[in-house]
């Protein structure tokens, strides 16, 4: 990690507001596994903005909007892990 990177400056940050940065796997296919069931789609190109879930049904599910429920979800169970409370804020 390179000196002054944004990842040292967010810990930080978080740091001084008595805070917890979680780190999620850069690869972590957080726009193509389904926030409602956590199926997986092996291959999406990035040009499909929204697609239906073939293991639940789900239909429509925005790419951006599902990485960002993964994202969180995966970010409360690391705090959880950790025996850290996490709110879903």
């Amino acid at each position: 990690m390179p000196v002054g990177s944004l990842s040292e400056k967010l810990a930080y940050k978080a740091k001084e507001q008595c805070k917890h940065l979680v780190k999620i796997d850069q690869w972590f296919a957080s726009s193509k596994t389904c926030s409602c069931c956590g199926h997986k789609v092996e291959s999406m190109p990035h040009s499909i903005r929204t697609w239906d879930c073939p293991s639940c049904d789900t239909k429509d599910i925005d790419r951006d909007v599902n990485a960002a429920i993964n994202i969180c979800q995966q970010g409360i169970l690391k705090l959880k892990a950790k025996g850290l409370s996490a709110s879903a804020h």
